[in-house]
């Protein structure tokens, strides 16, 4: 059986630079109707970066939601219009100061579909150039090199808690 909602109402409530947020009026299988709080989102790219010698590049650095420090892959939002491989090459050598020779798409996720529509585009990022970093006047992050058996561990410990990281790490390894 396919499900659905048909929605009938649609009120935006805030406009912002990274979300949006609307309330939709739906009506549901059973005749009832219902309301659904919708974060909108351009999404966004992470970026698994290994270097020739097979180790992976993440970057630390303050969240705000979680008031810590949080280990994650090099990411960041696409921009309107943007293509999320442009996007992924772009914040790569903004974040890291690297470029890629070869780029490929791993998978895509939804990050938190109950209530946003935003999906993450992971990226695989090997063949890497060392250029120079070009973050946003208001990014603040440490780059840290570490080996994919080392990573994998973080994640087993705890370390890392980040799902678009977590996610990344773990596919390319179940791949490899």
């Amino acid at each position: 059986m396919k499900h659905s909602e048909k929605t009938i109402g649609t009120k935006k409530i805030f406009k912002g630079k990274i979300i949006n947020l609307r309330v939709d009026n739906v009506l549901l299988e059973n005749g009832n109707t219902s309301t659904r709080e919708i974060v909108e989102h351009n999404g966004g790219v992470a970026i698994l970066a290994i270097n020739k010698n097979g180790n992976v590049f993440l970057v630390k650095q303050f969240r705000k939601p979680f008031e810590k420090e949080l280990i994650e892959l090099p990411a960041g939002k696409l921009e309107s219009g943007e293509k999320p491989e442009e996007c992924a090459i772009r914040e790569l050598e903004e974040e890291i100061g690297y470029k890629a020779n070869k780029i490929e798409k791993l998978n895509s996720i939804y990050t938190s579909p109950g209530f946003s529509n935003e999906i993450i585009h992971i990226f695989l990022a090997l063949d890497l150039q060392k250029t120079k970093i070009h973050r946003d006047e208001n990014e603040f992050m440490d780059v840290i090199e570490i080996s994919l058996e080392e990573a994998k561990k973080m994640i087993d410990t705890g370390q890392i808690h980040d799902a678009k990281t977590i996610i990344g790490i773990l596919s390319f390894l179940l791949k490899n």
